[in-house]
């Protein structure tokens, strides 16, 4: 860029717009760090609900702001344009920002890889899940407006609603009243890596804090236990399979 200049309104329009971009870059890991901070200095469980608070006066806020200065309108809290747009058109939109979601995970990933190896991208990943399955949940159970102790229905329900439930290939089995049995029958992931002739990926680690945490999330007296997932042997059939019992 030319040294000469000192202020935004020097640029040119392209690298304005490029510092637009920079701009929502900033304020998403700004939103982020404030979450994780709370979460460090008072818990996961008020963090999220200060992050209920923060989030919906910050979108209300925002999004008058950006109608205003892009020029769309609202209704009901969200864009018209989105409103107007036909339903398959918002269920493909909705999968693309699943692949989006998954695609960053991976570049995280390869990111940390890269520079330390993959065992401390594993190590990042897994604790990553920590935090984001508890959150997800939370995300869901808003949106869903599910009680507080939804049970197995429940847990079943806020499976079909997760960032990769319209992008890879899930079933799930209800095994009796107490139990479910979630199957990932096609993960972009590891079908990824068969289809270049690669192992499956290691996942397990991480899967018993995704799982576990999502589950306890919607209902705390549900348990997780993992049926098969790599580096574990499984069918042709799925990937990976977990087991959500519901304790008395």
């Amino acid at each position: 860029m030319d040294d000469t200049i000192e202020k935004p309104e020097e640029l040119d329009r392209e690298d304005l717009a490029r510092l637009v971009i920079d701009f929502f870059h900033r304020t998403m890991v700004h939103h982020t760090l404030w979450f994780r901070e709370v979460e460090h200095q008072m818990g996961m469980a008020k963090a999220l609900d200060v992050l209920g608070t923060a989030w919906e006066k910050s979108y209300a806020a925002q999004m008058k702001r950006l109608s205003r200065a892009l020029g769309f309108e609202m209704e009901n809290g969200v864009p018209k344009a989105l409103l107007a747009m036909p339903k398959e058109d918002l269920v493909l939109l909705l999968q693309e920002l699943g692949r989006n979601w998954i695609a960053g995970d991976g570049v995280w990933f390869q990111a940390v890889e890269a520079l330390d190896g993959i065992w401390d991208a594993k190590r990042c990943n897994d604790s990553c899940w920590t935090r984001f399955s508890p959150f997800e949940a939370w995300s869901i159970r808003r949106f869903l407006d599910l009680p507080e102790n939804p049970g197995l229905p429940g847990l079943k329900k806020a499976l079909g609603f997760r960032l990769y439930a319209g992008i890879n290939i899930q079933t799930i089995v209800e095994d009796g009243p107490e139990n479910l049995i979630f199957r990932m029958d096609n993960c972009r992931v590891q079908a990824a890596r068969k289809k270049r002739g690669l192992a499956d990926y290691p996942c397990k680690s991480g899967g018993l804090v995704e799982y576990r945490g999502f589950a306890e999330a919607i209902d705390s007296r549900i348990r997780t236990s993992c049926i098969a997932c790599p580096p574990d042997a499984h069918p042709e059939e799925w990937f990976c399979a977990w087991r959500f019992t519901l304790e008395a």
